[in-house]
């Protein structure tokens, strides 16, 4: 398998904010979550917090906080380490888990993270739905760095609430 190749560079400030899920590889930290699954990122001075939310089949809410580095301060600012550990177990290096920004639109409106085993797979969006050519040409690009989209678990998103 070839080497996984990442974005050259990210705006980490443009990139903050609010993420929704468009889609995921089944993971075991994610088996409760049955929809609404976004995660917010947020710049502060001791690097990057990160919030994940989901909604459990029952309707409850859950929600999980964690922290993000740079895997290299000599490489690409798109090779991430994201931590949900507690803070006094940081030190180990295996509560640190790869966060590759492998896709990124040029306005940000979505982005995709994997890591270099890709066990792990994330597509993101700005908005709760992708439009189907958009995600199409995400979806291939994904098949040519060695993912299997058949396992892919697209993630529902409760509509935008009306006035």
């Amino acid at each position: 398998m070839s080497d996984l190749t990442v974005v050259p560079s990210v705006d980490l400030e443009k990139y903050a904010g609010k993420w929704y899920e468009i889609a995921r590889l089944p993971n075991r930290f994610q088996k409760d979550c049955a929809g609404d699954v976004t995660a917010t990122y947020s710049l502060d001075e001791d690097g990057i917090e990160v919030v994940n939310r989901c909604r459990k089949a029952s309707g409850e809410i859950i929600e999980a906080k964690g922290r993000a580095r740079l895997a290299d301060r000599n490489g690409p600012n798109s090779k991430l380490e994201v931590r949900f550990a507690p803070p006094f177990l940081s030190w180990l290096p295996f509560v640190w888990g790869d966060y590759w920004i492998i896709d990124l639109a040029p306005d940000y409106s979505y982005a995709v993270v994997g890591e270099p085993h890709r066990k792990y797979l994330w597509i993101l969006s700005r908005r709760k739905k992708l439009d189907d050519a958009t995600l199409e040409r995400i979806l291939t690009r994904i098949r040519e760095r060695g993912y299997n989209t058949d396992k892919l678990v697209m993630t529902p998103q409760s509509p935008e609430p009306t006035n």
